[in-house]
């Protein structure tokens, strides 16, 4: 599983902090940032995310308000959102 992450869409509410600690509040930018991952596009960022950790980054995903974080399964289908 693994977590998409675009942070051109980010607006900086933070709530992805809140929820998963691999987000890290950026205030020179007012985003998100994803730490560990890689950039795979413009803007756009992908982690696999830890087994132990796959709650936390789906209910990151939920909260985000404008989806900028998508999680995606093993077989490339969309869980969240």
């Amino acid at each position: 599983m693994r977590v998409e992450y675009d942070r051109d869409t980010c607006i900086g509410i933070f709530q992805c902090v809140d929820e998963w600690d691999t987000f890290q509040k950026n205030l020179d930018d007012g985003k998100a940032d994803l730490e560990g991952a890689e950039e795979t596009d413009d803007g756009v960022f992908v982690l696999e995310i830890p087994e132990d950790e796959e709650f936390d980054a789906k209910f990151a995903a939920r909260v985000c308000p404008v989806e900028a974080i998508r999680i995606i399964d093993d077989d490339g289908e969309q869980l969240v959102p």
